[in-house]
Formats: structure tokens, C-alpha cells, sequence
């Protein structure tokens, strides 16, 4: 057996061993000062003293003495570092401290080559290994970053933070941490945009308790509000998601989300997705990846939440993803995490859903957005130019508080732009606002986008991302339906949303006459003998080939006429004035007829169906524009008896 080159605690005797059993005493009792001078006089004595060094490197790297520390750890790596793997690990530590990334890489390398390290320790191993070299990359390329204070309106000498914002970016809720009050106390704050303003926040009484309210979301309407409350008596964890409705102006009294989103662990700091059918949040519940992980719940056919889904490996760690923000965009989350490669703290990630509805690699929002401190939740505005988030900020000689900031994000890490529509709709006759159904479906793939229903005043607030054909259906019982269609595949400004004034007609009832007949009834049945335009049926250019994105538009057709049995309708063909006046009529005829066809395929009585084609005679619009001719080559419906 080969005799050993250093002295270890089982070989070391005299005063050696007895200040380093004196310095181990100390320093499993937390009081490094006592402990550092005792294992320097073990190593006096015995300067081969392998387990002194590293004992003292460890005090010396509690008392945050790195600059020392980090040389006993070579010290031991020169001797053994088989013998003590830990000194490597200990010597990467103290050089991520330093900032001595290149030198820690080699350190945290070696470490994990060593067999039979605790599994926890090379986790956090590899991970200073990748940020080690993340970071230094990161500094030598900063991304434009100059953050702005909001008005004073919002923020004041208290801490204010975790910002939400509705999707018009008028309405902005926030967190406020009130210490006036018995107790330090998080409350709800809402502030309305004006002229370019915030205007003084306001306490949210009716959702304010006095318990904690924070780390919420806001639908992109600004009816629902989604936030986590602790320590509740209707609570079946530390702390769950809590759900407010906006009803005539007053919110709710908080309900508990129930125990298919909520768990017996802690749930918190929720997210919607814009169409209000997915609900993103951290939570600490079993089955996850390890830490707090990202959860999705999505809203079944039936309206109810169905049990939450971890997402995927590539977006959670086995340590912390937290604070997640799905942009209205519908594919990229923003999220922060101390487990991807960073700046050596909790820093801001996005990741994007591909074309496969999969999650991207994430990506470091970089430096200095995030630093080597613990970086906060993050809100992108609807045309994804502004990011919100909030800061911690030690004014001289005074205790630092949170404030809420904005910045530009920079192009590489900003989400798909969105912009939205906004319409009121109202009964044509009485011009009273009405509870209408909206639907909005992917004309090019026929999918749904979108449910939803007008508030009490008629007004419903939906978003459309860019690089898409929309369809849009608003209907109602005893209501004829109104369709608007948006070719947003080409990016135009996302400031400027789509503001409507949408009116439904009421359906005649059976026993109903024409308007022209002397009926004192018939001013309230203006249904019968009035055009309705189908915004989303298409052919093929020239010809009267129905297009398979008009599907959407006619089966909602189809369904209303299946609702109301004694309907009868007209199809109608119009063209614009290009070409001869008998071609134009034929294609018209035609194309109304292939409507006609796919009508009485689906189901519908012939005896309740005619066609007829106009060609170019019943423009709506001049024909002097490429805009005019589209909108004259249409196909419509009128009620006939």
C-alpha cells in the first residue's frame, strides 16, 4: 500500500487535530469567524493537512470570502481532488463569484467526471457550468435595454409591481405593498390610461381583503381576473388560483378555481391565454419536473377546466419556472427560471410554440434585462414592441421598493405582433345592445381561434394575431348572423384595431308578412327582403369554384337554418363590372347556384332554397378601386317568403 503525500483528519495528531476537531465543531454550529482561525492553525501545523484546507475554504466560502476561499480549494485539488471532489466544485463556486468564468468551466467539468457525486450537487454543477459560459457571451453583447419609469400616478413610495395589462392597453392592474396598514398588505390597484397618461391607481375595494391579493393575470377583454390567494379558508392548498368576473361594472366576489386546477400544493401567478381557453400557472403540485413548474389547463367544450398538464422538459427544469406570461399571440410564453443557462440568478426566458404546436428551445432574454440578480415577471404589450415588468430600486439613504418600468424590447425577443377588434353590437330596430356569440376561425385551416360573447353593453373585445385569414361569426337567437372577415397575412401597423358597430336583424317570425304589405307587425320583421353579405365565402378567381375556406361561413348558414325550420332563402351572386355583362351574369348565376348545391348537400330542403345571379348591376361600392371591385364580388342571402 503506497503511504499517502498529505495528512488527512484519520493521520492528523497534536494541535493539527485538535483545531481542525475544534473548527469542524464551530463550523457546523454556523459561527465562521471561530471557525476560520482554527482550521488556519490545524493547517499551521500541519500544512499537508488536506481536510483543513478544505474545511477552511468552505468557511471562508460561507463568510463570502471567495478570493481566499477559492485557494485553499486548489490546494486540495493539488493534493487529491479524488480525494475531496467537493474542493472542485467549491473552487467553480468561488470563480462564478469572482467572475472568473473561463477558469470555472474546468473546475465544474472535472467535478462531473468524478463517479458517485450527489446527484443534486452535479445538477447544479452542469448548470454553473452552462452559465459560466453563457454569461461571458452575454456581457460582450448586450441587448438594448432603458427602462422608464411609469407616472407617479402609479408608482409612489411604496412598492408596486407584478403589472397586467388588458390587450387595448388601457387598463393597467397592478400589486401594491401597503405597509401603513396593521401589517405589511398586498392589495389590487387599477389605473386607466388616458391621452397617453395613467391616471391615478385606485384601490380595487371589492377584490381587496385582509389577507394577501397578487401574482394575477387579466383576460384580454378586461372582464376576467385570475389571481392567487393564500392562506383563505376556502382554500385547499397554501395557496390557489382565484377567478373575478367584470359584470356591469363591478367584479365579483372571488371564487375559488376548484380543486381540478387547484391541488393541495401551491398554486400561483396565472396567465390567459387571449382567447380565454388556456390557463398557464406555476405550481409545486406532484407529477412535475421538479421545483415549480408550468402547468396548462384548457377550457373544455363544455365551458369546465380540465386537469392541468405539466408542460414539457425543454421549458421546465428540475429546479424553478415561474411567472408565466402568454402573449396574445397565441406561441410565445415568456417565463422566468433559474434553471436554463443564465446570468446566475433567476432570469426572463421566452420559448415559442412551432408550427407543430411544440415548444421551442428557450431562450435568455440576455443581459442587462437579466442580471446575476432575481428578475421578476414580464408583460408584453399587444403589438409586442413594450415589455412592463417591475424593479427594485434603493433610493439614497432610503429602504428600497418596487416600482413599475417600461422598455422597447428588442426585435430578436419580441413576440408576434396582434393587433384586436373591438365592436359593440346592437338590435337593427331597437338599437339596444345585445348578449351576442362570437366565433372566430382560421379561414385558411378552418380551425377555431376564438369563443366568446358580448358584455351588457353589447361590446366584445377579441384578438387577432398577424400572419393569418380570419373569419368572424356574431350571432344570436332569432337573429340573423353577421360575418366580418380580416386578411391580416400581410403586417400592418398593430395600433390601429378594428372598430366596429355591428347590428343584428331580428328574424320574422312564421307568421310574418313583407315589410310592403300593411301589416302594423311588419316593422319589426326587417329580415325579410334585406341582403346579408357572407364575408367568408370565396372561389376560385374567374371561376365558380368554392374555395374550401367557405365552409366555416356556410355551415353557420346551414345551422341557421336548421334552427329556424320555416326560413326561406335566396342566394345571390354579384361580380364587379370587369368583363362583358353576360359573362358577369353567368359567373354570378353560377357561383350563387354552387352555394345553392352545397346547401341541399348538407341537409337543407330544396322548397326552402332558390338562387339568382346580378352580375355587375347592384354594386355597393364604386368600382373605381381594387378595394371596390372586391367588395361588389360578393355572395349574399335575403329572407324570402
Amino acid at each position: 500500500m503506497m503511504a499517502q503525500s498529505y495528512t488527512t483528519y484519520k493521520t492528523a495528531t497534536g494541535s493539527a487535530k485538535a483545531a481542525y476537531e475544534a473548527g469542524k465543531k464551530a463550523a457546523f454550529a454556523g459561527n465562521m469567524t471561530k471557525a476560520v482561525p482554527l482550521f488556519e492553525t490545524a493547517i499551521k501545523a500541519a500544512p499537508d493537512f488536506i481536510d483543513a484546507h478544505f474545511q477552511l475554504g468552505g468557511a471562508l466560502m460561507e463568510a463570502e470570502k471567495y478570493e481566499k476561499a477559492i485557494g485553499y480549494f486548489k490546494k486540495v485539488i493539488t493534493l487529491d481532488a479524488p480525494y475531496q471532489p467537493n474542493a472542485l466544485y467549491g473552487a467553480g463556486y468561488c470563480a462564478m463569484k469572482l467572475e472568473q468564468y473561463a477558469e470555472a468551466v474546468p473546475f465544474f467539468e472535472q467535478f462531473l467526471k468524478i463517479p458517485s457525486i450527489h446527484p443534486d450537487l452535479a445538477r447544479k454543477a452542469q448548470l454553473s457550468a452552462r452559465n459560466a459560459q453563457f454569461i461571458p457571451n452575454a456581457l460582450k453583447n448586450p441587448v438594448p435595454f432603458n427602462p422608464k419609469s411609469l407616472d407617479t400616478t402609479v408608482n409612489t413610495k411604496n412598492s408596486e409591481y407584478l403589472p397586467a395589462l388588458t390587450a387595448d392597453g388601457e387598463t393597467l392592474i397592478y400589486t401594491a405593498l401597503l405597509p401603513a396598514r396593521p401589517m405589511p398588505q398586498e392589495d389590487f390597484y387599477i389605473s386607466q390610461k388616458k391621452d397617453s397618461i395613467w391616471q391615478k391607481g385606485v384601490e380595487m375595494t371589492a377584490l381587496n381583503t385582509d389577507e394577501n391579493e397578487g401574482a394575477h393575470c387579466i383576460s384580454a377583454d378586461g372582464r376576467v381576473l385570475i389571481f392567487t390567494g393564500c392562506n383563505r379558508p376556502d382554500g385547499l392548498g397554501n395557496c390557489d388560483l382565484y377567478i373575478s368576473i367584470l359584470t356591469n361594472g363591478a367584479w365579483s366576489k372571488p371564487k375559488n378555481m376548484g380543486s381540478t386546477v387547484n391541488s393541495a400544493r401551491w398554486e400561483g401567478q396565472p396567465t390567459l391565454s387571449a382567447d380565454g381557453q388556456a390557463l398557464y400557472f406555476s405550481s409545486d403540485r406532484a407529477g412535475g419536473r421538479g421545483g415549480k413548474d408550468i402547468w396548462v389547463s384548457c377550457r373544455n367544450t363544455k365551458g369546465y377546466w380540465a386537469v392541468p398538464e405539466v408542460l414539457d422538459s425543454i421549458v421546465n427544469t428540475a429546479w424553478d419556472e415561474q411567472t408565466p406570461f402568454m402573449h396574445p399571440d397565441g406561441q410565445t410564453l415568456y417565463f422566468t427560471s433559474d434553471g436554463h443557462a443564465g446570468m446566475g440568478g433567476n432570469d426572463i426566458f421566452l420559448t415559442r410554440k412551432d408550427a407543430k404546436g411544440l415548444w421551442t428551445m428557450p431562450k435568455n432574454l440576455g443581459y442587462p434585462i437579466n442580471t446575476k440578480g432575481y428578475e421578476a415577471a414580464l408583460t408584453v404589450s399587444l403589438d409586442g414592441k413594450t415589455a412592463y415588468f417591475s424593479k427594485n430600486i434603493a433610493p439614497a439613504g432610503g429602504k428600497a421598493n418596487y416600482d413599475i418600468f417600461s422598455f422597447e424590447l428588442d426585435p430578436s425577443i419580441r413576440p408576434q405582433p396582434v393587433t384586436y377588434v373591438r365592436a359593440t353590437v346592437r338590435d337593427a330596430i331597437t338599437k339596444q345592445p345585445l348578449l351576442a356569440k362570437l366565433e372566430l376561425t382560421d379561414v385558411i385551416t378552418n380551425k377555431p381561434c376564438g369563443v366568446g360573447k358580448t358584455n351588457e353593453q353589447g361590446i366584445f373585445l377579441i384578438c387577432l394575431p398577424y400572419g393569418k385569414k380570419y373569419a368572424l361569426n356574431v350571432s344570436k337567437d332569432q337573429f340573423l348572423f353577421q360575418s366580418e372577415h380580416f386578411n391580416l397575412t400581410e403586417i400592418r401597423s398593430a395600433t390601429k384595431p378594428f372598430e366596429l358597430e355591428i347590428f343584428l336583424v331580428p328574424l320574422p317570425s312564421p307568421t310574418a308578412t313583407t315589410p310592403n304589405q300593411p301589416n302594423p307587425t311588419a316593422t319589426s320583421v326587417p329580415a325579410i327582403g334585406q341582403a346579408v353579405i357572407l364575408k367568408n365565402v370565396f372561389f376560385e378567381t374567374g371561376l365558380a369554384t368554392l374555395r374550401s375556406e367557405s365552409h366555416f361561413e356556410l355551415n353557420r348558414l346551414k345551422e341557421m337554418l336548421e334552427n329556424n325550420h320555416a326560413l326561406k332563402i335566396q342566394i345571390q351572386g354579384h361580380t364587379d363590372n370587369v368583363g362583358a355583362d353576360v359573362a358577369n351574369q353567368t359567373l354570378s348565376e353560377q357561383r350563387a347556384k354552387v352555394v345553392y348545391d352545397y346547401l341541399i348537400q348538407k341537409g337543407i330542403v330544396a322548397n326552402r332554397l332558390t338562387y339568382k345571379g346580378f352580375g355587375a348591376t347592384q354594386p355597393i361600392t364604386d368600382n373605381q378601386t381594387a378595394e371596390g371591385k372586391q367588395q361588389n364580388r360578393r355572395t349574399a342571402f335575403m329572407i324570402v317568403n
